[in-house]
């Protein structure tokens, strides 16, 4: 589906708590991200998930984010907590796309500028979308390290995707302009600590993305 002359679609990652999860969703934002990774400072327990994800309203997209998880894994999450998307962000398979697509879930695959898999392996994976990130960090996700946002739209912009990787109220637009994403997606950049969203913070990012419009059509994500 495409539409004309809108803004990037907005995702704000790494949600802990339920009034924040719900605050981002009033201010402005399209999807929510679960992560589902242990040695991460934003990990939920699946009843955690499930109590952001039941306390959002129905046309919020909400998304799990796991790191080379198994499908039955990643499907127990699905289930549970209703998710609508699932985001993989480490080496998954082409197989495991596969199949969570055919269980009708939009299926995000991050790739990467700086390591494996790279941005211009998009082809190989048939996923609904791609999330365009450094791969700098201890983390898969998440480390706020700044990057040549160019490279998303030089490498991956015939398909649908996600602009990620050190994001903040202060450079969104400028990184817009530069890569065109069809989304973005915000974690650190909105926080005031690990999981922790600084809602005025949230409120400016959304702001700021909302008041910029793209010279192309816009792939709908969320």
């Amino acid at each position: 589906m495409t539409e004309t002359l809108q803004t990037p679609q907005i995702k704000i990652c790494g949600l802990t708590r339920v009034t924040e999860a719900r605050a981002c969703v009033a201010l402005g934002a399209s999807a929510i991200g679960c992560v589902f990774y242990p040695p991460s400072p934003r990990n939920l327990s699946l009843l955690e998930a499930r109590r952001i994800c039941e306390s959002l309203p129905p046309a919020a997209v909400t998304v799990g984010v796991f790191v080379d998880a198994a499908f039955d894994q990643i499907m127990q999450a699905v289930k549970f907590c209703s998710l609508k998307a699932v985001q993989l962000h480490g080496r998954e398979s082409k197989e495991l796309i596969d199949r969570l697509t055919q269980e009708k879930l939009t299926v995000i695959k991050a790739l990467f500028s700086t390591r494996p898999p790279f941005l211009a392996d998009a082809d190989h994976f048939g996923a609904s979308a791609y999330l365009a990130e450094y791969g700098q960090g201890r983390m898969p996700g998440g480390n706020a390290e700044k990057w040549n946002w160019r490279e998303a739209s030089d490498r991956i912009q015939s398909h649908p995707f996600i602009l990620a990787g050190g994001l903040s109220p202060e450079n969104v637009a400028a990184a817009i302009s530069i890569s065109e994403p069809d989304a973005v997606d915000v974690s650190s950049g909105v926080e005031s600590a690990p999981g922790q969203k600084d809602l005025e913070r949230v409120k400016t990012f959304i702001h700021e993305v909302s008041r910029h419009r793209l010279q192309r059509n816009i792939r709908r994500i969320f």
